[in-house]
């Protein structure tokens, strides 16, 4: 088989896999069963509230293997790191389902499945950019909107479940099924030769650079760029991880949904997560990277204000809220690893990438731990949509800050 049809395995394998990765945006509906289960156990009141410590953990070490697993991935190729990945996500999970307290689920699944989550999806992502430095905007939209996707298609199976189980069996059949598809995709995965280049591939206009030099990890920390891309990346991501964290619980108890309304609420969320990967990837290779993302960051503003002013009952501003801040942090998620690989090179792009995604481990803990905080303070959610909104702003300034390094250096 040519690399040129090769390619396409790869990118179909990537996919599957990222879609069971995806699992962890449907946190706060698997979150709500898990803490039925927890409470009748312990005979103690456990909430989603106190459950999103495990979440803000998974999401806070998938860097550690996504730089580790980026080096290996670099030097061996994509096909062992995905397998090794597979296996701590899948064994995380269906351990998760023995988990009597919230401290041993800090230990399977946000240790064991971040972990694993981090070294899998870090090297899809990253392999699937050096196969395709032609479409490198589409290609990270559609491998991280599977990624996204996971969380459309989980809430109402997750769901289906719990109403005739409980959350520790959802969590044991979920592993097993992850387990065998992550594994068994991973054998398809191959490393793209250093030397291709696809037939009549041209630089595209959404680069961020006319030719990007490769740069070790080392050569990007050197890089002004570097230190404007980070924490835009934080505030780009602030909003989406904060609200995704315990997104069923703000539509019980600041609109006042039922469990089945909830979970549609996250459904909705994710789809727009999803579309904004895809929608933002394509525009991204029209009309530039940044330019993209300025319009992201503005929109996040206007998508946190509807939230905020969303009441009792007023379920249209609180969907359009949703709608606006999943696809603005979708745009993020999907655009960064095209923007990564454009501004220092593809050959080092699975560390540089797995580096880069700190960015997004800073506000996958902030954003659910400020939104806890807030809400057992205030018992409302509102403070917390305005410090997103500072977020959002930061952003909005920090995408002109980055215009102003590079075009300081042409």
């Amino acid at each position: 088989m040519s690399i040129m049809k090769k390619r396409w395995v790869v990118f179909a394998a990537s996919c599957l896999i990222n879609l069971c990765l995806g699992s962890i945006y449907a946190w706060s509906v698997l979150a709500g069963g898990m803490a039925e289960y927890l409470s009748a156990y312990t005979g103690n009141t456990i909430t989603t509230g106190d459950l999103a410590i495990v979440y803000t953990v998974a999401n806070s070490v998938g860097p550690i293997t996504m730089i580790s697993g980026g080096f290996f991935n670099d030097k061996f190729g994509p096909k062992k790191v995905i397998l090794t990945g597979g296996l701590l996500f899948g064994a995380g999970m269906i351990l998760s389902g023995f988990a009597h307290s919230v401290g041993n689920l800090i230990l399977t699944y946000g240790i064991v499945s971040g972990l694993g989550l981090g070294m899998a999806y870090g090297t899809t992502v990253s392999t699937c950019m050096k196969f395709f430095p032609d479409k490198r905007g589409i290609i990270g939209g559609i491998t991280t909107a599977v990624y996204g996707l996971g969380s459309v298609v989980l809430p109402p199976s997750v769901t289906a479940i719990l109403q005739v189980s409980d959350g520790a069996q959802a969590f044991k059949i979920l592993g097993a099924v992850f387990l065998r598809i992550v594994c068994g995709a991973s054998l398809f995965m191959e490393q793209c030769p250093a030397d291709f280049v696809p037939e009549g591939y041209q630089q595209q206009a959404g680069a961020s650079a006319p030719a990007a030099v490769n740069k070790s990890w080392k050569e990007m920390l050197c890089s002004p760029e570097f230190y404007v891309m980070l924490p835009l990346f934080t505030c780009g991501a602030f909003s989406g991880m904060m609200i995704i964290s315990q997104a069923s619980a703000v539509a019980t108890n600041q609109i006042g949904m039922s469990a089945a309304m909830a979970s549609a609420a996250v459904s909705v969320l994710a789809l727009f997560n999803a579309s904004g990967r895809i929608i933002a990837g394509t525009l991204s290779d029209r009309i530039g990277r940044v330019n993209t993302l300025t319009i992201a960051a503005g929109l996040s503003i206007c998508g946190l204000l509807s939230l905020f002013l969303a009441g009792e009952g007023e379920y249209v501003p609180f969907y359009l809220g949703l709608a606006i801040v999943g696809l603005c942090f979708g745009a993020f998620m999907g655009i960064y690893p095209g923007f990564t690989a454009d501004c220092f090179g593809t050959k080092n792009n699975s560390v540089n990438y797995g580096i880069m995604f700190i960015g997004v481990a800073l506000a996958g803990y902030f954003g659910p731990t400020i939104m806890r905080s807030i809400y057992n303070a205030d018992a409302s959610y509102g403070r917390a949509f305005l410090i997103a909104g500072i977020f959002g702003l930061a952003g909005l300034i920090l995408t002109f800050v980055y215009r102003l390094i590079t075009k300081s250096k042409k």
